[in-house]
């Protein structure tokens, strides 16, 4: 019998975490940097064209490559949230004092931004898959 260390599912890891209130500012975070990305970089594309129409060229895959990145962490902030607001205890509303409420209070509360940020970040990524040029 060989003694393998036991790897540990991603669940078990995120129900081990410790949500604090740095982590329900995950979500709102990644929308932010992803909005500053795709604004900053259509605002330097287009002030260095000269003429109004101009395609708008490798920015429609970078939008892409960063929607995808930015989704993926905040779903991940959300699945975390997730787990550990299954964490047994009294049921809603979680209005005690107690150690377990407070994680469950803060857990929902990522929850709710992450789904938030989610939704955020597709319509930030719109306007690049509507209108593929400055205008």
């Amino acid at each position: 019998m060989t003694n393998k260390p036991e790897r540990r599912r991603f669940g078990h890891w995120a129900r081990d975490l410790k949500v604090t209130l740095w982590t329900l500012i995950v979500p709102p975070t990644i929308w932010a940097v992803h909005f500053l990305f795709c604004y900053l970089w259509v605002a330097v594309t287009c002030a260095k064209s000269s003429r109004p129409g101009t395609a708008l060229t490798g920015f429609p895959l970078a939008t892409l490559i960063a929607t995808i990145v930015a989704l993926l962490g905040i779903v991940a902030a959300g699945y975390i949230a997730r787990v550990q607001s299954e964490t047994p205890g009294d049921p809603a509303p979680h209005e005690q004092g107690t150690a377990i409420d407070r994680l469950r209070f803060l857990a929902l509360s990522t929850r709710l931004l992450a789904g938030l940020s989610f939704v955020a970040v597709i319509f930030t990524a719109l306007p690049v898959i509507m209108f593929g040029d400055c205008r």
